[in-house]
């Protein structure tokens, strides 16, 4: 095979070889020192833009706020194990908080809360503002003698034998109390037919309209003589609605008994409810006759 001839040329291929050559030259200069690109002509620091971009950041920490898991109000008292994950407290933590209620003591405050589980500051100051206590610990009520309504009369009351019995007074009789008219004595046979008889003679004070001072008048005339037994209710073991039965007991203040009952585990004595915000002496008397502790 004849090598040399593939490497033997005329002066035309000569030509077109030195040309190929100079166009690649020339292509490779221009490719080494030719800025192609293209200046950015989009100025991201115009008003407008900047006014976009912080709208846009904005919307962004919104959509996160969204996204992190919502806090309510709670009783740190009745922190589980769950809850107190979700909280962020540590297991120690919380282990110390469930040893503390099992030795039936209890956190009345954030400072109690840190003291008891150790938590970091940070934790507290987040937590903290969500802690909600009973009013009767936030907002006690100072101490009252318990006084019996009968004690400051005016006048000399009349002996047992003396009186009417309540429950079978009549309109005309009951009417005979200065303060009581048409209406009222009205309403106070209509509340014993409803109750099927007074227990008590408390039970005046859960009859509307009347007043302690036309009250005490009407008690120096008449009482209770033939008691309706009344079944009583255990409170620790009745729900809010149950307590809610009672005549003269709304709601609300069922459900204020409940949560006591509920915070303190056990009400070992009646008289202790009078710690509960708008518990009048009159209304705890009234409760005494339809509630129990065992």
């Amino acid at each position: 095979m004849n090598i040399k001839s593939h490497f033997t040329f005329n002066k035309q291929q000569r030509s077109g070889i030195l040309l190929l050559l100079l166009l690649i030259i020339s292509l490779l200069c221009v490719y080494w020192f030719v800025n192609f690109s293209k200046e950015d002509t989009f100025d991201n620091s115009s008003a407008e833009i900047v006014s976009m971009q912080k709208e846009l950041d904005s919307l962004r920490l919104i959509e996160i706020e969204k996204r992190k898991p919502k806090k309510y109000l709670f009783n740190p008292n009745f922190i589980t194990d769950y809850k107190g994950y979700t909280l962020g407290m540590s297991n120690e933590e919380i282990d110390r908080l469930l040893q503390y209620r099992k030795e039936d003591k209890w956190i009345n405050s954030a400072a109690d809360f840190k003291k008891v589980t150790g938590v970091s500051d940070l934790l507290l100051n987040e937590l903290s503002p969500y802690f909600k206590f009973p009013v009767w610990i936030t907002n006690p009520k100072p101490k009252t003698d318990f006084k019996d309504f009968k004690s400051e009369k005016g006048f000399t009351e009349k002996s047992f034998v003396q009186k009417i019995d309540l429950n079978k007074a009549t309109k005309e009789e009951l009417q005979q109390v200065s303060g009581i008219g048409e209406a009222l004595s009205k309403r106070i046979i209509s509340d014993r037919d409803k109750l099927g008889g007074f227990s008590s003679d408390v039970e005046l004070n859960s009859i509307y309209g009347l007043n302690p001072e036309v009250v005490q008048r009407t008690l120096n005339l008449f009482t209770v003589k033939t008691p309706k037994q009344i079944a009583k209710i255990n409170v620790n073991k009745a729900s809010a609605s149950d307590i809610s039965t009672i005549p003269g007991v709304s709601f609300e203040m069922a459900k204020k008994i409940w949560e006591y009952r509920r915070l303190h585990e056990k009400v070992s004595n009646i008289q202790e409810l009078d710690k509960i915000e708008g518990m009048t002496e009159r209304k705890l008397q009234l409760i005494q006759l339809y509630l129990s502790v065992e």
